[in-house]
């Protein structure tokens, strides 16, 4: 099975996609996020950074990912968060060898901006699991309404899932995210996924497809 990037703009499937990936398929998810907030436990200086929200320099977080890949033991991995621009692509082919780049697949998910807005709108956690849903998706819906389908607990929204943080998060996607389009696409890594139908087996479909090719 080939490796995963993604590039996906908010509320298009990506941590579906993701979760998927690592209960079927055993795949390591290499979270910048994750990695940054790891770190930062034992990094004073990363802590300072998470604090005041400031941005962590590209060279930085492509040393983490890179340490981190050294550890994947051979199994397909999954990069989420890196690379949002076209410097950290460019940096990252440092750090992934070309055997590997042969083995891995850029999936971009395309879902149209009205639908995306309609999914933040309805989508909804579970403070205690953490598990996510989607109103307005059949498949991400839970059994019972407002409820956690894995432990019962009362659904939340989180407090960035509105309109004017999804137009901040999204602006800064079409900035930053589509020189990487063109880019991968001229590598012939880019593959894309519809992910706008409501029931989402289609799309996972697609992803087994892509991965397996």
């Amino acid at each position: 099975m080939k490796n995963v990037i993604f590039l996906a703009p908010p509320a298009s499937g990506k941590g579906t996609f993701s979760d998927y990936l690592i209960k079927k398929h055993n795949y390591n998810h290499l979270s910048t996020g994750n990695i940054l907030r790891q770190k930062a436990l034992t990094d004073s200086s990363l802590a300072s950074y998470l604090q005041t929200g400031e941005l962590v320099d590209d060279d930085t977080i492509l040393n983490l990912v890179k340490e981190n890949l050294s550890m994947t033991n051979d199994k397909p991995f999954i990069l989420d968060g890196v690379p949002r621009t076209l410097n950290q692509a460019l940096k990252l082919n440092d750090i992934i060898d070309e055997e590997t780049w042969q083995n891995t697949v850029v999936i971009l998910i395309v879902v149209k901006e009205s639908l995306l807005k309609e999914r933040i709108i309805n989508r909804f956690f579970c403070p205690n699991c953490g598990a996510t849903y989607n109103s307005s998706i059949e498949s991400l819906k839970p059994k019972i309404k407002d409820t956690c389908d894995i432990c019962n607990t009362l659904l939340i929204k989180r407090s960035d899932d509105n309109l004017n943080t999804y137009n901040e998060r999204y602006q800064s996607y079409l900035k930053d995210t589509y020189p990487l389009i063109k880019y991968y696409e001229e590598k012939h890594l880019l593959k894309r996924i519809n992910n706008e139908d409501a029931d989402i087996s289609k799309a996972l479909q697609m992803l087994e497809g892509v991965i397996n090719d």
